[in-house]
């Protein structure tokens, strides 16, 4: 019996150490960009998937061989990236706080995908299994004690991980090229004054690491069914849970901890269906809990690893003596052309109305409907980043919870969806006070890669329990999800519950907006700024971070329950997966997190710029005839995510969004004539004199 057990955990290890080897690979990259740049870089399964795609597009389809296909794909695009992303967005953000970094990079892992898929005319497609580096390297293999067969590109996958760890940490540990680049993530402006051009220094850096995203993204390229953005993204967010076991910086504990992660997984694999033949209790694990074992490593390492809590980003000990940055807000008096401003886009909106409810067709009343719905959700994100300045990526799964109870309720105990609305809700603010429990200790990026694991947990286990309504096999598009009677009111048709829809969004952008006003907001932009600070005047900030996450996590509840009652369907793979979640920070963020109107603008933006801007159906409303539309509309869709992915870049220096940063240009220049008038004035009262 022992000999058995024996011999099975030496076979689950073999099993475990390619897929470690995975995990450790993209691990050490994810360390390698934080060690030279500082920055927490969640792009670098974008940089992977750049890579891997011109390898699949120049060695399957044009028919290079394989060293060219390599080279091109590897040796010179990846590092071009790494170029591009540090002379024209990173190097601008070295004094910027550790989370407009994250929410730039956000943005790249947005558009990077999006920008190759244009370039290189590629569409992912199921079967589309990429190739290996190496000759016949999925189907040669070499066996190991008759327990586990190697195959070459698994081999090819290990060797390279393994001295990759070699040759960085001797790199970091005995060479200046090393010690420069530590350097210059510790202080560009003192590494200039001892006479190294700091700049440099960090483009060889970011040249280095997207190397390495490029060489991980063609190796582990052969392990996907497919290649698409989210599954790189998804191991990138496996490979954090073995970088943070090395505090971000160590690389052989990197290493050792992914390697760690693909026998663990392996273990679990080999022993729990065994026992759960014995012990009922064990096989929702078998069944649920092993594909997310990965992201619960994550999230207890980020909760209860006092070292990793307590770790500081970089920063730039001569960064006090650049100026004050200037107001983003310029206050000023409300003057005629403010009014003016105001009446016009007031009654452009009720215009708008007035022609969508009389002559829209069902098309733009569905999407419109879909938009002020996903607005309801779009306002959690003003609560927990704009007043709170928490960046929570699991919004998502609070929109689901309030979705999946809705359903639940209506189907199987026949209560009415508006009931079952405002009970997910509930139970979705819940899931953030409890949330938000283990998370007291976190803050800054720790806080927003803490929330980003709960989604893939989420996702991985929670989504398949029976909760959910859904029954095994059933796809959750399949879950019907009924329109609501009110008395005599019907909303069946798209035009009524449209209205009902936009009622609730003003109710909750007033309740939003009084919100920021009170006192409660207050205490939010208290501890936005400084908890030390909102400490010291009695302000507790375990109390407001609770509060943030349960009103955000019930108003995007409510927003998710108005989303699948209007769609009559719960679609949570299309509406709440955590990559494409993370679209609406995206949104918000760029239009402004700090105001409603960034929310109502990002969701939008999200339904209708595709429809309207690049389908050209605005431009034929005004050339009054579709047959009229220049020939080059309609364009991709994947445009909106390449434009709003980059308008993440402007975070960073204006973090009120585009629609506040234009009226306080709008301010600036008003106050700016003002002078110019008054000293206009003052001269002519001299001349008179």
């Amino acid at each position: 019996m022992f000999a058995n057990i024996g011999e099975d955990i030496v076979t689950a290890v073999l099993q475990g150490a390619p897929p470690g080897t995975v995990y450790a690979l993209v691990a050490l990259g994810f360390v390698l960009a934080y060690k030279t740049s500082g920055v927490f870089n969640l792009a670098f399964g974008a940089q992977a998937y750049a890579s891997a795609v011109l390898y699949f597009k120049t060695h399957a389809e044009w028919g290079w061989p394989v060293l060219p296909s390599l080279a091109v794909s590897v040796f010179v695009l990846a590092p071009l990236v790494g170029f591009l992303l540090e002379s024209l967005i990173f190097r601008h953000l070295r004094t910027a706080p550790p989370v407009s970094s994250l929410v730039v990079a956000i943005g790249l892992t947005i558009a990077i995908p999006s920008i190759v898929d244009l370039a290189l005319d590629f569409q992912p497609r199921n079967g589309q299994i990429p190739l290996g580096i190496v000759p016949n390297g999925n189907s040669v293999y070499y066996p190991v004690f008759d327990l586990y067969s190697f195959s070459r590109d698994e081999l090819m996958a290990m060797g390279v991980a393994t001295a990759a760890m070699l040759a960085l940490a001797a790199m970091f540990r005995f060479t200046m090229v090393g010690l420069k680049m530590r350097a210059v993530v510790e202080s560009p402006r003192l590494t200039e004054l001892n006479g190294l051009a700091a700049d440099r220094i960090s483009i060889s850096a970011w040249m280095l690491s997207s190397l390495f995203a490029g060489l991980a993204g063609v190796l582990i390229a052969p392990r996907f069914p497919t290649l698409a953005p989210g599954r790189f993204f998804d191991i990138v967010v496996v490979a954090i849970a073995a970088a943070a076991v090395g505090a971000l910086v160590s690389l052989p504990r990197a290493y050792i901890g992914g390697l760690a992660l693909g026998v663990a997984i392996a273990l679990f694999n080999t022993f729990i269906p065994r026992w759960a033949n014995d012990h009922s209790w064990l096989r929702p694990m078998q069944n649920n809990i092993t594909p997310a074992l990965p992201f619960v490593v994550l999230f207890l390492v980020l909760v209860f690893m006092p070292g990793l809590r307590r770790a500081r980003f970089a920063a730039d000990p001569l960064a006090g003596v650049d100026p004050p940055p200037r107001s983003t807000v310029i206050p000023a008096p409300i003057s005629a052309s403010e009014i003016v401003r105001r009446t016009l886009g007031t009654t452009l909106l009720v215009v708008t109305l007035i022609v969508l409810f009389t002559r829209g067709d069902s098309a733009f009343l569905y999407l419109a409907g879909q938009g002020a719905a996903l607005a309801v959700v779009y306002l959690s994100i003003t609560i927990i980043t704009g007043l709170a300045g928490h960046i929570s990526l699991c919004q998502g799964s609070f929109a689901a919870v309030g979705a999946f109870t809705t359903y639940q309720l209506a189907a199987r105990y026949d209560t009415s969806v508006l009931v079952g609305a405002v009970a997910g809700a509930l139970v979705a603010a819940a899931v953030g006070a409890l949330l938000s429990v283990p998370l007291i200790r976190l803050s800054g990026v720790w806080i927003a890669i803490a929330t980003l694991a709960f989604a893939f947990f989420f996702d991985a286990v929670m989504v398949k329990f029976s909760w959910t309504g859904a029954p095994s096999g059933v796809a959750t598009g399949d879950l019907v999800v009924p329109r609501p009677v009110i008395g005599p009111w019907d909303m069946a048709s798209d035009k009524s519950f449209l209205a009902f829809l936009l009622a609730v969004l003003a109710i909750a952008t007033v309740a939003v907006m009084l919100l920021s006003r009170s006192t409660t907001g207050r205490m939010l932009r208290a501890t936005r700024g400084s908890e030390i600070a909102a400490q010291s005047i009695g302000i507790s900030p375990t109390r407001a971070r609770v509060l943030a996450f349960s009103l955000a996590a019930g108003l995007a509840g409510l927003g998710g329950a108005l989303l699948v009652i209007q769609q009559e369907s719960v679609n949570y793979d299309t509406n709440f997966a955590p990559f494409a979640a993370l679209f609406w920070l995206v949104l918000v963020v760029t239009f402004g997190a700090r105001a409603p109107e960034g929310a109502i603008a990002g969701a939008a933006t999200f339904t209708l710029f595709d429809k309207v801007v690049l389908q050209g159906t605005f431009i034929g409303w005004l050339l009054r005839s579709p047959d009229r539309v220049p020939g080059l509309l309609p364009v991709s869709p994947k445009w909106r995510l390449v434009l709003f992915g980059l308008g993440t870049i402007q975070y960073a220096s204006h973090p009120e969004g585009v629609l506040e940063m234009a009226r306080a240009r709008r301010n600036r220049r008003r106050a700016e004539d003002d002078d110019h008038d008054d000293d206009h004035v003052e001269l002519a009262l001299e001349a008179s004199v």
